[in-house]
């Protein structure tokens, strides 16, 4: 058996929709999307945090990193598990 014979057997098939393969993308990309905002925005909540304890940045920007970080990371958990029940 040879290396292109094991790669055709283990191909996904098509990515029609209605496929599951589709439905598992669909499902992948937002949650790669979910994470990286999540992770745009803890960056920005902890520089906007250190900016406002030495002086440089005003505490509305802190504040606003910090409330949209929760919500951010709220939605994620409750697709996470509205998913797993599904």
């Amino acid at each position: 058996m040879d290396a292109r014979q094991t790669t055709e057997g283990s191909a996904l098939g098509p990515l029609r929709p209605g496929t599951r393969q589709r439905a598992e993308l669909r499902v992948r990309v937002a949650d790669i999307a979910w994470t990286a905002l999540c992770a745009v925005l803890a960056v920005w909540a902890v520089a906007s945090a250190v900016g406002a304890v030495r002086g440089m940045t005003a505490w509305a920007y802190c504040a606003v990193a910090w409330i949209l970080l929760a919500i951010a990371c709220a939605v994620r958990l409750a697709a996470a598990r509205r998913r797993k029940r599904i």
